[in-house]
């Protein structure tokens, strides 16, 4: 966080906040759709009963033929959410069960087509390595998707019953979208090799109910988003121009850096920095972000600074406001 946004922050709160509406309770979050892909995918099969000989073979294993109700573990990287570059660890316990309506010998009969039961996490974190949150979800897998899955999604029927950080509350369900080249290995194999020996490629598709969403803060006289040079908002009489810098303030953007308890204040010093990705687009097209912290002494209220694309054509334009992937509703500027 540079000076220059310390000083807008401390003299924009007088002017911005006290003209803001009061805050009400608000229709539940739209769904979101995110889609999360992986590399170094591989399932390791339990398939020896010697505990002693656990993920201690660093070549590549081939795993004795799985029998139904056999357990194993998934694990993959994230390498990206929404096509852009994020890290973090897919793990997936599962248990074959082999439902079918027309079973062969060591099947198991049922009226459905299923093939293990499934429990997911997936531990995401920002390029820098910054934990952003977790998401949970189990259901059964490798068979037909629900009604009202997303269209993408290929296999799988998978409740999400949670998250943490970011993604605290939420709820929704995913599917698989396609896996390529992944690969099964025995648990003798020595899982700190994974990705030297390799895996497979995997996208999933979360579709996401969210307990809260970024929204910019509405004022008596509009959107609450501010010239950065004198911290009065933007309004008809006072258009931004493209190239400026502009200060919104927003709720819902989530955990900081130091973070606060439940229902306390932002601190002064240092100032709490959103933990999560945040992004501000304008008429569509990416604004350079320089800094979203949480407002000293405020709850549930931020600032984000940011400048507006010098091609920004004037009128009235459009500003959206996302924190960890996940999108708010737009308002809308004069531009000169």
């Amino acid at each position: 966080m540079t000076f220059k946004c310390r000083r807008v922050l401390s003299a924009a709160c007088a002017v911005i906040l006290c003209g803001a509406a009061a805050a009400q309770p608000g229709p539940p979050a739209p769904a979101v759709l995110l889609e999360i892909d992986l590399e170094n995918y591989v399932t390791y099969r339990f398939d020896v009963p010697d505990y002693s000989r656990l993920a201690r073979d660093p070549t590549i294993t081939t795993p004795l033929t799985a029998a139904n109700f056999g357990t194993g573990l998934l694990l993959a990287d994230i390498v990206a959410v929404q096509g852009k570059p994020a890290k973090g660890t897919m793990t997936i316990q599962l248990q074959s069960v082999n439902l079918t309506p027309n079973p062969t010998a060591g099947q198991a009969i049922a009226d459905t087509q299923r093939q293990n039961l499934v429990s997911y996490t997936f531990e995401i974190l920002e390029p820098g390595s910054t934990p952003i949150g977790t998401i949970i979800a189990s259901g059964v897998g490798i068979g037909p998707v629900p009604p009202g899955a997303p269209l993408a999604g290929t296999s799988a029927n998978v409740a999400i019953t949670g998250g943490t950080g970011a993604f605290l509350g939420v709820r929704g369900q995913l599917a698989m979208v396609r896996s390529i080249g992944t690969r099964s290995a025995s648990v003798t194999e020595d899982p700190a090799n994974r990705r030297v020996n390799g895996g497979g490629t995997a996208r999933y598709i979360l579709h996401l109910i969210p307990m809260s969403r970024p929204e910019i803060v509405s004022t008596a006289s509009g959107p609450a988003v501010a010239h950065s040079s004198d911290f009065s908002l933007v309004t008809a009489a006072r258009p931004a121009r493209p190239g400026e810098i502009l200060s919104l303030v927003a709720s819902g953007l989530g955990p900081t850096r130091p973070g606060v308890d439940p229902g306390r204040p932002f601190p002064t010093n240092p100032l709490a920095v959103v933990n999560s990705p945040v992004e501000v687009t304008v008429n569509g097209k990416p604004a350079e972000v320089l800094g979203a912290v949480g407002y000293p002494d405020a709850v549930d209220n931020y600032q984000v600074n940011f400048r507006i694309p010098a091609e920004t054509a004037r009128g009235s334009a459009t500003i959206q406001l996302s924190a960890a992937w996940i999108a708010g509703p737009d308002v809308r500027i004069a531009v000169q």
